[in-house]
C-alpha cells in the first residue's frame, strides 16, 4: 500500500498515471473492441472513454456539443442526460478518433494542472459531493477515471488494476463507504457487527459495528460477528460501484455469507454507494 498523496502535484501524478494506463490499453483495441458493451447499461468501451473526455472538457470550460441524444432507457436523470450529450455525439466516430480526442483533452488538462499554484488548487469548484475546491475535485476525477478504466478492462478481457497507487486511492474510497452502506442504507440495530473479509490480491478485513444508531469501523473484528461477507477485491469494487447485480453475484458464489444470512443479503444488496 502506498502513502496517500501529500501535496497537490501528487494527486496530479495519480491522474496522469490512470489516464496513461487508459491510453496504453486502448491504443491496440480493434474497432470491434471499441464498440464492446461494458457493465454500464448502454455504454460501450468507446463511451467510457468519451465520458472521461467530456467531463474534463467541461472542467476546461469547453462547451458541450450542439447535440440532442435520443431518449435512451439507460439515461435516468439530468446528470445522465448531460453525459449522454457528449457520448452520443461521438458514437459514430471510430475508436482511433475517440482516443485522439482523449489524448488531447487529458494532455491539456494535465498541462493546466501542472501550472497551478496553491491558490489555484484552493479555488472554488463543484464536486460530486457538493461545493468544494479544485483540490477536492481531483480525488473524484482519479476515482472516476480508474472506475471506468476497469469497466473497459473487464469488457475486453484484460486484467483489472487492483494494486497500483491509483488503485490504492480507489479502494480507500470504496472501503470508506462501507460504514455508510451498513449504517445508513441497511440500518441494522445497535450491537450488529458486519465483517468484510476481502481475499485475493488485496487481502484485508474491515469490521463495522453499529452503536447509537451509527455504524463505525472497529479496530479489530469481533470473535463472533453478526455476519461475515467474504469476497475478492474486484467483487467488492464492482458491487460498491454498482457495476454488478447483487443477486447475480450471490448466486454466482462471488460473495459468501457466514452468520445472519438475511442481514448479509441486505448488506450486499445495498453496497452500491454511487447512485
Amino acid at each position: 500500500m502506498t502513502d496517500s498523496p501529500t501535496n497537490d502535484q501528487d494527486l496530479v501524478d495519480r491522474l496522469e498515471e490512470v489516464w496513461a494506463s487508459i491510453d496504453s490499453m486502448c491504443a491496440n483495441l480493434t474497432e470491434a473492441q471499441w464498440k464492446t458493451p461494458t457493465d454500464l447499461p448502454g455504454w460501450s468501451v468507446q463511451d467510457n472513454v468519451v465520458h472521461i473526455s467530456g467531463i474534463e472538457s467541461s472542467i476546461l470550460g469547453r462547451p458541450a456539443p450542439q447535440h440532442t441524444p435520443p431518449d435512451y432507457d439507460h439515461v435516468k436523470n439530468e446528470v445522465g442526460q448531460r453525459n449522454e450529450v457528449w457520448i452520443d455525439s461521438r458514437r459514430s466516430w471510430p475508436g482511433s478518433k475517440v482516443l485522439d480526442e482523449f489524448r488531447e483533452v487529458t494532455g491539456t488538462r494535465l498541462a493546466q494542472l501542472r501550472g497551478f499554484t496553491a491558490a489555484d488548487f484552493d479555488a472554488e469548484s463543484w464536486t460530486p459531493a457538493g461545493p468544494g475546491t479544485v483540490r477536492d475535485l481531483l480525488p473524484f476525477r482519479i476515482f472516476d477515471s480508474w472506475a471506468h478504466e476497469q469497466d473497459i478492462r473487464r469488457a475486453v478481457d484484460q486484467p483489472c488494476d487492483l494494486n497500483s497507487p491509483v488503485a490504492d486511492l480507489a479502494f480507500e474510497r470504496v472501503l470508506s463507504a462501507l460504514p455508510y452502506v451498513v449504517g445508513k442504507k441497511v440500518g441494522p440495530p445497535d450491537g450488529t457487527t458486519v465483517v468484510f473479509a476481502v481475499a485475493g490480491s488485496r487481502p484485508t478485513t474491515i469490521a463495522i459495528g453499529v452503536e447509537g444508531g451509527r455504524a463505525k469501523p472497529l479496530s479489530l473484528p469481533p470473535e463472533t460477528p453478526t455476519v461475515t461477507l467474504a469476497m475478492d477485491a474486484q467483487t467488492l469494487a464492482c458491487l460498491g460501484l454498482g457495476r454488478w447485480d447483487p443477486s447475480a453475484s450471490l448466486d454466482a458464489g462471488q460473495v459468501t455469507i457466514t452468520g445472519d444470512d438475511e442481514l448479509g443479503r441486505a448488506v450486499v444488496g445495498q453496497m452500491n454507494f454511487m447512485f
